[in-house]
């Protein structure tokens, strides 16, 4: 299972929110660039850079947080905050992503989405699918739907999407465990996915818990901030790099 450390961005600084809620913003020292290089230097290969005023505002506000980490590091990130638009997708692939985030526009506009996968193939994408009470939760989890979660990972499955990421809104920066349940649930319907979970993580234990429940990655962001995880017990949880073909 892989570790991938995640950062939000707020005004160009390194943020968490508790639960999903803006209000409950703790914002962490240090230059994002910096919090990247350490990353890096811990043995960690991705990034899940997230641009929380780009996911509020409906269009990406962070770019150039991304373009200085991608120019400045070697690590593979997936960015995502408000991609709606063509243009949108093509500024955030020219500022260094490897893969685009993507939710809302799921929801919103699956034709778009679709046509996306298709001209770039699905691996230039990692869906996320935020959770609350049992359904979907977009633009920035400011906004409820009534679209379940499993329908949800099962339509896009079915497009060709392999790789999603579930964040658990209610479990997001509580440090209280992440939503085990909730994976096996998905796992257990769609067996060939390769699912990243998100939310909740605290200790190494919930990582172990992780990994047996079938996940393919886990994204840590709060207990890395706050000093629960270290980075290099985090490093040696990684596999080893797969060479080139």
């Amino acid at each position: 299972m892989e570790v991938i450390p995640a950062m939000d961005i707020i005004e160009g600084r390194c943020v968490r929110l508790t639960e999903g809620d803006y209000a409950r913003q703790t914002t962490y020292a240090g230059d994002p660039l910096s919090v990247a290089s350490d990353f890096q230097a811990a043995g960690l290969r991705r990034l899940h850079l997230v641009d929380l005023d780009g996911a509020r505002l409906g269009s990406p506000a962070n770019l150039a947080v991304l373009q200085r980490i991608a120019a400045g590091t070697d690590l593979r990130i997936d960015f995502g905050g408000g991609i709606r638009t063509d243009d949108d997708l093509r500024r955030v692939f020219d500022a260094g992503a490897a893969q685009a985030t993507v939710g809302s526009i799921a929801i919103r506009d699956p034709a778009r989405l679709e046509s996306w996968l298709a001209k770039h193939g699905p691996q230039r994408f990692l869906l996320g699918a935020d959770v609350r009470d049992g359904h979907i939760a977009i633009s920035g989890w400011l906004e409820q739907t009534r679209v379940g979660i499993l329908e949800f990972i099962a339509a896009w499955s079915a497009r060709g999407v392999t790789e999603i990421f579930c964040t658990d809104v209610g479990c997001d920066g509580t440090l209280q465990g992440p939503a085990l349940d909730l994976y096996r649930r998905i796992l257990a319907a769609q067996p060939g996915l390769r699912l990243i979970a998100s939310g909740g993580v605290a200790q190494l234990s919930d990582l172990t818990d992780l990994q047996e429940a079938g996940c393919a990655g886990a994204i840590v962001g709060k207990a890395i901030y706050e000093g629960h995880i270290p980075l290099a017990a985090l490093s040696r949880l990684n596999p080893p790099a797969q060479p080139p073909c």
